[in-house]
């Protein structure tokens, strides 16, 4: 009989250890969720100013469509992107692009003076400042969670309830990993 409830105990016990790793999982995915929707939220704001930014750019420098569409075509692949992976890849292409629209915004001092085009510039690189600080938290809550399911024996649990790793979101190339200077 003390065998029985014994037995008992070591099954109630690792009962309520399954239970324990399946809410963290559970809470951490969420987590990781939240961060990523914190993320779009800020790029979507970032994609809604790029067009009034060009638009500005556009008004003292017509002739430069090719520069103009490659941004435009940039933001609208970025704003498309699904998947994390899809995402680094399309703000990647959209930094070039955006570069690319300041070094030609470079050479109009009119341009550089004028007072919307700084308002689009300062909410752009407030945006930038805070996409980092969400890509920090999403990255710090990636880590927790994909630390969780690959240790032992959280692993287990993981594995039977189908909890998959999270892709990190990091910049795609080592030109990207250093701040833009987007000074005028």
């Amino acid at each position: 009989m003390m065998i029985i409830w014994i037995l008992a105990g070591v099954i109630f016990l690792l009962l309520l250890y399954i239970i324990s790793v399946y809410n963290r999982l559970v809470r951490l995915k969420n987590l990781v969720k939240e961060a990523w929707s914190s993320i779009d939220v800020m790029l979507k704001k970032r994609y809604d100013l790029i067009p009034g930014l060009v638009e500005t750019v556009k008004g003292y420098a017509s002739h430069e469509k090719e520069t103009f569409s490659r941004v435009i075509q940039a933001r609208n692949s970025a704003f498309e992107a699904g998947t994390v992976k899809d995402k680094e890849v399309a703000e990647s292409s959209l930094s070039r692009a955006l570069g690319g629209l300041f070094a030609l915004a470079e050479q109009y001092p009119d341009l550089k003076a004028n007072a919307g085009f700084l308002q689009l510039q300062n909410q752009l690189a407030d945006l930038e400042d805070d996409v980092e600080k969400s890509r920090r938290y999403y990255n710090g809550t990636v880590r927790e969670y994909n630390i969780l399911i690959e240790s032992f024996p959280a692993n287990l649990v993981a594995g039977a309830f189908q909890f998959n790793g999270e892709s990190y979101f990091e910049p795609d190339s080592r030109d990207e990993r250093n701040v833009p200077q987007i000074r005028f």
